[in-house]
Parts: C-alpha cells; sequence; structure tokens
C-alpha cells in the first residue's frame, strides 16, 4: 500500500509537467481531466495513508511536492493565458506565500526544528488547497467548454454555463487568496512560537 500511495504522489508530480505542453496547445479537455486526475489522488493518498497506517516521510514529501506542483504549474499557465490584473495578482501573492512558508520551514530545519500543521479550528491550509484546486477545475472546464462553441452550436444556456463557470473561478481565486493569506499567518504564528526555542 505504502508504493500505491507514493505512485499516485509521484503520479501527480508528472501530471504537473504534463499540463504545461496540453495548455501551451490548448488541448483544454486533457488538461482538464489531468487536473481532476492530480486533485483526486490527492484526496485518495492522503486518505489511504491514513486508513491503512502507511504515512511515511518519503511519502510526506512527495505528497507536498506533487501537490504545489500541480496547483503552481497550473496557475502559472492559466495567469500567461488569461491576463487579467484580477487573476494574475492572486496567484502572484499566493505562489509568493508558498515560497515564504517554504522558507520558514527551511530555516527551522536547519536548526533541527520542526514546523507542523498549524492547529487551528479551521484548517486553513486545506481549505486553500481545496478552493485553489476547485478554481483551476472551473477555470479549465470554461476553456474546455469554449473549444466546443461553434455558431451552431452556441445557445443561451451553453452561455449562461460558461459565465457561471468563469464567476465561480473569480470567486474561489480570491477566496483562495484569503485562506491563503490567513493560512500564512497562522504559520509565521507558530514559526515566532519555535523561534523562541533557539538559543
Amino acid at each position: 500500500m505504502k508504493t500505491f500511495v507514493n505512485f499516485l504522489s509521484i503520479f501527480r508530480i508528472c501530471a504537473a509537467f504534463a499540463i504545461i505542453p496540453t495548455l501551451m496547445f490548448q488541448w483544454y479537455w486533457v488538461s482538464l481531466i489531468l487536473f481532476a486526475l492530480g486533485a483526486i489522488s490527492d484526496w485518495l493518498d492522503g486518505f489511504l495513508a491514513r486508513k491503512f497506517n502507511c504515512c511515511t516521510k518519503l511519502g510526506g514529501v512527495l505528497d507536498h511536492i506533487g501537490d504545489k506542483l500541480l496547483v503552481a504549474n497550473t496557475f502559472i499557465m492559466l495567469a500567461l493565458m488569461m491576463r487579467f490584473w484580477f487573476i494574475i495578482i492572486p496567484i502572484i501573492i499566493m505562489i509568493a506565500r508558498e515560497l515564504y512558508v517554504s522558507g520558514l520551514r527551511e530555516f527551522l530545519g536547519t536548526q533541527k526544528i520542526e514546523m507542523p500543521v498549524p492547529h487551528a479550528r479551521f484548517a486553513m491550509g486545506k481549505i486553500k488547497t481545496t478552493l485553489q484546486m476547485l478554481c483551476i477545475v472551473a477555470f479549465l472546464a470554461l476553456f474546455a467548454i469554449s473549444t466546443t462553441v461553434t455558431p451552431d452550436t452556441i445557445s443561451s444556456r451553453l452561455l449562461r454555463t460558461m459565465n457561471i463557470l468563469s464567476q465561480s473561478g473569480i470567486v474561489l481565486l480570491w477566496g483562495a487568496l484569503v485562506a491563503s493569506i490567513w493560512s500564512a499567518t497562522q504559520y509565521t504564528i507558530t514559526f515566532a512560537q519555535k523561534l523562541k526555542k533557539i538559543k
């Protein structure tokens, strides 16, 4: 089971890089399927690792890398494709947040201190990731559907669906930004507490 769980994380890493050319060549349905499978694998490997008690340090590292690459790579491509300030700015801030938190972890690592996920009533890190993935699915679905629209097939229902996906993607993106900043604040507080242990 450990091997299968690690395979899911490795699949997510591969999907993160495979999404780049699929978006470049406008294979939006392939991008959507790849990302959806990657998102499902993120939930599945965590579920299996907990259920069968097969959590390992390697698995944790692979899972972390897979999540970040899948989201960051896709977000960067979407920012390049959409080029609206209300899309680009949240993406830049969220990627900067990931680098910031990784920097905090790395510093504490040099001091042989672990920085666990902050304990709070709301697990903002998980909420952030969920909102990010839902946002990306909405945007990818929007692009995928747009490739099927022709003057013969266009309808008010299809246009309404595309509008809903567009608006939902924007709302989810900014919701993810709020959760991202909130989560970074929690990590900063935890980091400050850990810092007191360093002589």
